[in-house]
Order: C-alpha cells, then sequence, then structure tokens
C-alpha cells in the first residue's frame, strides 16, 4: 500500500469509524448468527494475490459486521461495559501508528515517563495513598495474577521463583464466594492450587464476612499451612457490592497476609469524594487494580494496577538477560519487570487523552450521570408488584426478577430464564444474569458512554411487556 493509497483508505476508514459512533443505537445489541455462520463465510484458504482494502472492508461489512455484538450501543446493559470514547479511539490510532514496543525506558522513553505520570494522575484521583506506585496491565486478571505470584513470593521468601513449591509448605489465599473468577484462575496459575482457595460466605448484602475469614485463616495456621493472601473486592461482578475493607484489612494485618485489592469496575467510581468511603481502611491494602477500559471511557486494553511496594513486585518478576541490558537500569521503571509479559503497548497515551479531553469534572459527571441512572431505575422497578430488586444497589448495577405471583421458585427461574433470552434475542438490548441465594437473577449496568435515563426507560418498558407477555 503506497502512501498515498494509505491516506485515501485512512480517510474513508475514519468516515466509517464517525458514521458507526453516530449510528451504533440501529445496530442489533446482540448478534443473532448461528455458532460457524461467520466460519463459513470466510475463504478456507488465504489469498494467493493482493486483494485491495476495498474488498476487505466490503467483506467486512457483508461478513463480520452482522457477528458482532454493539458493545458500545447505549442499550447494552450486560456483563460490566467495556467503553471507549472518542478520544480513547484516536489515540490508539495514535498508538497503532508508532508501532512502539514499549518494554524498557531505553525502548521509548517517552512512553515510560508518560506512564509513570499517568499512574500518579490516577492515584491521586481515585484517592490511593501518596506511597503507591502503578503500572498499566492489560486486564484485571493479569494483575489480580501478578499480586498472588508477588503474595507467593513474599510469604515463601522467595523461594518459589528459585526452587519451586518443594520447601514452601501448602499456601492459601481467601476470597468471597462473589470473588470474580480470576483469582480461581490466578491460584491454578501461580501453583498454589484451586484446593487451597478458600471462599469465605458472604453476609446478607453478599459482602464478605470478616468474622468467617478469620476464622479460616486461624483454622489453617493451626493446622500447619500458611495463610497467604487475601483478595478482597470493590463492587463484586454479581452485585457490586463492597467487601469491607478495614475489617479485612486488620485481620491480614494482624496475620501478615498480602491484601489485594479488586475494583475492576467500580474503581472508577473512586473518583467521586461521595464514594471514598469504599477506601476506608486503605492504609492495609497491599495492592489495589481497577480498569480504566470498563467505566473511565478508555478502550480496551488499559488496566491500572498499584503497589504499596514496587520493590516485592520487581523482585518477584525481573529477569536480566543481556540483551536487556542498559545504562539506565536502576535510574528509570522498566516496566517488563513490573508483570508477565515482556512485550508492552503504549496504553499511558490513551489515558493521556481521555482525561485531557474530559477533565477531572467532565469524567465526574459521566460517572455520577451513571449512578443517578441505576438509582432510577432500581426506583421504577421496586413500584411493580411483580418485580423485586435481589441486592443493594450501590454504584451502576441494578439486580432484579420478575416474580408473577402463584408460582414457585423454580417457575420463577425458568421464567426469568426465558425472558432474558427473549429480550436479547430481540436486538434491541442486551442483558446478563446471576444467581443470587438460588434466584435467577437479571442484571442491567447502566454504566455505557453515552447510556441516558431515556435508554434505561425505553429498555424497562420493554423488559415489563416482554415478562407479562411469558405469562400471559
Amino acid at each position: 500500500m503506497t502512501p498515498d493509497e494509505f491516506r485515501k483508505n485512512a480517510h474513508e476508514l475514519v468516515e466509517w469509524m464517525a458514521g458507526y459512533m453516530e449510528n451504533v443505537e440501529k445496530w442489533p445489541v446482540k448478534s443473532s448468527v448461528k455458532p460457524g455462520e461467520i466460519f463459513n463465510k470466510i475463504p478456507g484458504k488465504p489469498p494467493i494475490h493482493p486483494e485491495s482494502f476495498d474488498s476487505l472492508m466490503r467483506d467486512f461489512n457483508e461478513i463480520i459486521m452482522p457477528g458482532m455484538t454493539h458493545w458500545q450501543n447505549p442499550s447494552f446493559f450486560a456483563y460490566f461495559p467495556a467503553n471507549n470514547s472518542p478520544a480513547s479511539i484516536l489515540a490508539e490510532m495514535l498508538i497503532a501508528t508508532l508501532g512502539a514496543q514499549c518494554m524498557i525506558w531505553e525502548t521509548s522513553p517517552a512512553a515510560a515517563e508518560l506512564e509513570e505520570k499517568m499512574m500518579i494522575w490516577l492515584r491521586d484521583l481515585i484517592g490511593l495513598p501518596s506511597g503507591f506506585e502503578g503500572v498499566i496491565q492489560d486486564s484485571a486478571s493479569t494483575a489480580t495474577l501478578s499480586a498472588i505470584l508477588t503474595a507467593r513470593e513474599q510469604s515463601t521468601g522467595f523461594s518459589c521463583n528459585s526452587e519451586g513449591f518443594e520447601k514452601s509448605g501448602v499456601l492459601k489465599v481467601y476470597c468471597s464466594e462473589q470473588t470474580h473468577s480470576s483469582v480461581e484462575k490466578a491460584v491454578k496459575i501461580s501453583g498454589i492450587g484451586r484446593k487451597n482457595l478458600v471462599k469465605i460466605p458472604v453476609r446478607d448484602d453478599f459482602s464478605m464476612d470478616p468474622e468467617k475469614l478469620k476464622e479460616a485463616i486461624i483454622h489453617d495456621k493451626n493446622i500447619g499451612h500458611i495463610p497467604c493472601c487475601v483478595v478482597a473486592t470493590l463492587g463484586t461482578t454479581g452485585t457490586t457490592s463492597v467487601d469491607p475493607l478495614r475489617a479485612i484489612g486488620e485481620i491480614c494485618n494482624k496475620y501478615e497476609l498480602w491484601l489485594h485489592i479488586d475494583a475492576a469496575m467500580a474503581g472508577t467510581a473512586l473518583i467521586l469524594p461521595e464514594f471514598q468511603w469504599m477506601l476506608d481502611g486503605k492504609e492495609y491494602i497491599d495492592s489495589f487494580v481497577f480498569n480504566p477500559h470498563k467505566w473511565m471511557f478508555t478502550n480496551f486494553d488499559c488496566t491500572a494496577y498499584f503497589v504499596k511496594n514496587a520493590g516485592t513486585l520487581i523482585k518477584t518478576f525481573e529477569i536480566l538477560p543481556e540483551y536487556l541490558k542498559t545504562r539506565t537500569r536502576g535510574k528509570v521503571n522498566d516496566y517488563r519487570d513490573w508483570g508477565v509479559p515482556l512485550g508492552r503497548r503504549f496504553r499511558a497515551l490513551k489515558l493521556w487523552s481521555v482525561i485531557r479531553t474530559y477533565g477531572v469534572e467532565g469524567l465526574r459527571e459521566k460517572v455520577r450521570n451513571h449512578i443517578s441512572i441505576a438509582a432510577e431505575l432500581s426506583e421504577m422497578i421496586s413500584k411493580e408488584d411483580d418485580f423485586e430488586i435481589l441486592a443493594p444497589v450501590i454504584i451502576c448495577v441494578v439486580c432484579f426478577r420478575y416474580i408473577p405471583a402463584g408460582y414457585n421458585e423454580d417457575q420463577i427461574n425458568v421464567f426469568n430464564e426465558k425472558l432474558i433470552h427473549r429480550l436479547n434475542d430481540s436486538g434491541k438490548l442486551y442483558l446478563s444474569h446471576t444467581v443470587l441465594d438460588g434466584k435467577y437473577t437479571l442484571r442491567m449496568v447502566t454504566a455505557q458512554t453515552n447510556v441516558t435515563i431515556e435508554h434505561v426507560q425505553k429498555a424497562w418498558l420493554l423488559i415489563k411487556e416482554s415478562a407479562r407477555h411469558i405469562i400471559s
């Protein structure tokens, strides 16, 4: 592709991108294709001769787009959002154009130093203690793995990295029954083992019970096991419940456990002064993760991971082959020593673009609006006799179900499962579900970048009509 051809194609592509953002609401939120449908439309062998960019775009529009679920549609209410914004998209274009591999300071000084500054901005913005240092990871799963590996090494005197588990004893990791599955995956990968992950019961509000945590730790110590790490959650996946940080932190401090905080979704709410209560007890935190790529309008992937003691993190991951030795080592942050991958993208540029474009007050305004929409939705649901709220509404997630009179719990579960499939298959909105105390629960997340109360009102009307139609 010549420079002139690139200019032509790029200008046309930007027009497509702008048109998509303007008209994303016209697409079905959830794709309706069947398994294998896209696969079978793609040729079995690659082309022998060059093909034009126009032909690629034609197939993109005809084959790929019908198989896409549109996460940027304001009627996307499922899972947690993977938001973007014009500012982050433009920055991503610059990142792709530069094509920099930002593994160490030497390979792109600006990338390393911008990342260092952005993590200071974020640390101060969400209210973490000033001594914390941060690094951008690709996902909260990777950050949590990094935390558990670091906790493993700290609790064994860094012997696992050098000698394996032969002499380390049985390590134990603790989380609540509502904690994200990435913790279980990290415990598997770390070598600690799934059977050594202790899931602590939750209280009525679905937050971790600190008394049960303390009992589990004491029990394990008494039988000769080594309590290693506690993962507490600010904003669980199912309900966005908030674990009691101070009570858990005091237990970790007493028994010398690493305390990792998973705030992947709800961490963005900490930019609001009125949500700083979630960080009560922050002096006990050893590591903390949240995802700007969920609710801070920065397109995937961009995870902010903070540690109280960067030296412990670096000691866990650093390795120095000859080809990575530099004259600046020890004077700068070489972020390839701060996590699993050697290769690193220039993700800090997206954060810089988003924070500068919105400004702190602009970010706060959007986040407050999403929280207020969830509160209004909760009020709308509570007014209906045949619906019920199943969990406290803390930020932007509302958990509810349809409860027609005269049916038992099993039948009600079946009705709600049918309801969510009917709604999602309509293409007019997209919800996801969880199960709370045996109850099939619909989750509605009001945090997509451009969602308004009108989108939610329209969705709620469809939900009510569809639910009552199932019974009638």
